[in-house]
């Protein structure tokens, strides 16, 4: 995130780190970097640098969620023994998530050297291992089955999307973009509910199948890939559930590249070494729902974050401008 979150100063960021995990900070720097949470690099006495992640947790339960979600991320990093799962620290009563406010919890991570490609296509030299990972993650499965979050198959955000549907017949003033994306619904209302029929008749189709559900990251794009020295790292695990296995193969298909624009994506060959990894076959009805479901969730946020009251810094726009980009090129 570009803009510091609203109403919480740095200061309680640096005194929660203290508190909940016996850090002697010395500096605290801003990284306006990712989508979704806001992020520091605290550096303590010892000049050990750490990641702190804080996360806007007012939603509905977003914090047991978040919460839960990360208890299962350290569970696969402890007990099922993935190297490559980069898991939080937890804090010195043992807690994965410290909350800060009523609206914003903190998690620690170890600050690890490496980078990212950010969003978009994977390096087709990347694929092989990158299925390698997620065929591990996905047999992983048994020890984390009573732990992880499960997948409902509900679209997030879905009645507040409808909620703005029904609000289109006078302007929106939450602040500088709302009347744009107010503007953008009206010309493509009808699309957005042909989408959502779309949605609906798949869901039926994939809960009609009978293959195990699986742990899975829920977003493994380049942007939660940290390239190490050690090799591939998955970052970013607040999306982890229980959930059909193409929740997470799909962003290595076409159906994925040719979403955002970009060329590439696994072809049958690489999908197959994923099978060979000890994956089950493929459902063609698996991807395309969460092709769907990325594309209608993003939508949802955007219109959201948009309604409510906001003003005019750079993730705004941003919205808007991914709004957009949804709204008038699919």
């Amino acid at each position: 995130m570009r803009d510091r979150p609203l109403g919480l100063a740095e200061q309680e960021v640096v005194t929660a780190c203290r508190d909940g995990w016996a850090l002697d900070v010395v500096g605290a720097e801003y990284l306006p970097v990712g989508a979704g949470s806001y992020h520091w690099s605290i550096t303590d006495r010892h000049g050990a640098a750490w990641f702190a992640k804080v996360d806007d947790v007012e939603r509905d339960d977003g914090f047991d969620q978040l919460d839960r979600a990360f208890e299962t991320t350290l569970a696969l990093h402890r007990d099922a023994g993935l190297d490559f799962v980069l898991a939080p620290v937890p804090a010195a009563d043992g807690a994965v998530l410290r909350r800060l406010t009523s609206r914003y919890a903190l998690s620690m991570f170890p600050m690890i050297a490496g980078t990212t490609e950010g969003f978009g296509p994977h390096r087709r030299e990347d694929l092989p291992e990158m299925i390698g990972l997620l065929a591990a993650l996905h047999l992983a499965t048994p020890a984390v089955a009573h732990l992880a979050p499960r997948a409902d198959l509900l679209l997030p955000g879905r009645e507040r999307l409808l909620a703005a549907l029904g609000d289109l017949d006078r302007p929106w003033t939450a602040g500088p973009h709302a009347e744009s994306a107010r503007r953008l619904l009206v010309a493509h209302a009808g699309r957005i509910h042909r989408w959502l029929a779309d949605f609906d008749r798949l869901v039926d189709a994939v809960r009609d199948t009978r293959t195990p559900w699986v742990v899975t990251h829920g977003e493994p794009h380049p942007g939660n890939v940290l390239r190490t020295a050690a090799g591939l790292q998955l970052i970013d695990w607040g999306t982890v559930q229980l959930a059909p296995r193409e929740r997470d193969l799909w962003m290595l298909t076409s159906a994925f590249t040719n979403m955002i624009g970009a060329g590439g994506g696994a072809d049958e060959e690489a999908l197959a070494r994923y099978a060979e990894a000890g994956g089950r076959p493929i459902k063609p009805a698996g991807i395309a729902l969460y092709r769907q479901w990325w594309a209608l969730a993003d939508v949802a946020v955007y219109v959201d974050d948009l309604r409510r009251p906001h003003g005019d810094g750079e993730d705004a726009a941003a919205a808007l401008t991914y709004l957009t980009g949804y709204l008038e090129a699919r």
